[in-house]
């Protein structure tokens, strides 16, 4: 009988330690998961920052341009810097070479 007991012990034994272990490669896999969404989060937030400084740069050029000059300079500013007008019988040398 006292085998019987011994055996059922082992192999309660056995049967937790394999819950155990296998909790505890459950717990590593998902750490691990984890991790390498923090550092995708991480990226990403630093990347939303430089657009954000990018963009707040851009803002302050807006307003530095809207505070120096008349409407009829920035109207035409941005019609030739961003629209592409010019004036009649004017023209206009575009360098194609991204330099």
């Amino acid at each position: 009988m006292a085998k019987t007991t011994k055996k059922k012990a082992t192999l309660s034994g056995l049967i937790v330690r394999g819950g155990v272990l296998l909790l505890g490669g459950y717990l590593v896999v998902g750490m691990i998961f984890n991790q390498v969404e923090i550092s995708a989060k991480k990226q990403q937030l630093e990347t939303l920052q430089q657009q954000l400084e990018n963009q707040q740069a851009q803002n302050d050029e807006l307003s530095r341009v809207l505070e120096s000059g008349s409407d009829e300079e920035l109207i035409e500013r941005v019609a030739r810097d961003k629209l592409g007008y010019a004036k009649p019988n004017e023209r206009v040398f575009v360098d194609i070479t991204g330099k």
